[in-house]
């Protein structure tokens, strides 16, 4: 299994990026792979991770040689690379209709805050938890809010095929330290998809404070 280097989606989601070296649409941070073996239910979604957070183990030691250079050892040595433990990620499925679904804003307030037709809503009790797939994606914890039509054309863009041939995991976030951020405050999710369709999978994370 292996990233997809180059693909439309990562072209389209430009318009939302904060950070070009990424792939992010709000707080998602989108990773797109391909395979030349047949699919193998769970045992492909684990393998999809490991080939993620690898790349990403790789980018964090690439990100402290970069500080050591700029800022000298001192700095450095003080930061370590991303850590990881897949054997401690436990899975559960999802529906697809319920992954997907996006509620509607009935009201702005005076400070910009926007108000749902949702059940869910972020308060203390969620704190640091697993956030919907249309929250972590229209209200990021900086910058632009996206509206629920930006949530509708990204996963256009995303699953072109549509939403009925996708195998989705939501997974526990106590197994890497990438989650650690989430966990203070904003919330921390880790997806992983299989587009039957396409051959393809997505796996989305979301980890962020303020």
């Amino acid at each position: 299994m292996y990233e997809i280097k180059n693909d439309a989606f990562y072209d389209f989601i430009k318009q939302y990026d904060t950070d070009s070296e990424y792939h992010f649409a709000g707080e998602v941070d989108y990773h797109l792979l391909k395979d030349d073996k047949l699919y193998e239910g769970l045992k492909s979604h684990r393998e999809a991770l490991i080939v993620v957070f690898g790349r990403l183990v790789e980018n964090s030691i690439k990100d402290i040689k970069v500080i050591r250079e700029r800022c000298g050892d001192d700095v450095a040595d003080k930061l370590s690379p991303l850590i990881y433990d897949i054997d401690k990620a436990k899975p559960a499925p999802l529906d697809p209709n319920d992954f997907f679904y996006c509620p509607n804003i009935v009201k702005i307030d005076y400070y910009g805050n926007a108000f749902y037709d949702a059940e869910w809503k972020p308060d203390d009790d969620n704190c640091g938890t697993t956030v919907p797939y249309w929250y972590a994606l229209m209200e990021p914890v900086h910058g632009k809010r996206n509206e629920p039509e930006d949530f509708q054309n990204v996963n256009a863009a995303l699953f072109p095929k549509g939403t009925d041939m996708l195998d989705i995991y939501e997974w526990t976030t106590d197994w890497s330290d990438l989650f650690d951020a989430g966990h203070e405050w904003y919330g921390a999710c880790c997806w992983s998809i299989y587009d039957k369709s396409m051959n393809r999978y997505v796996v989305m994370l979301v980890s962020a404070t303020d």
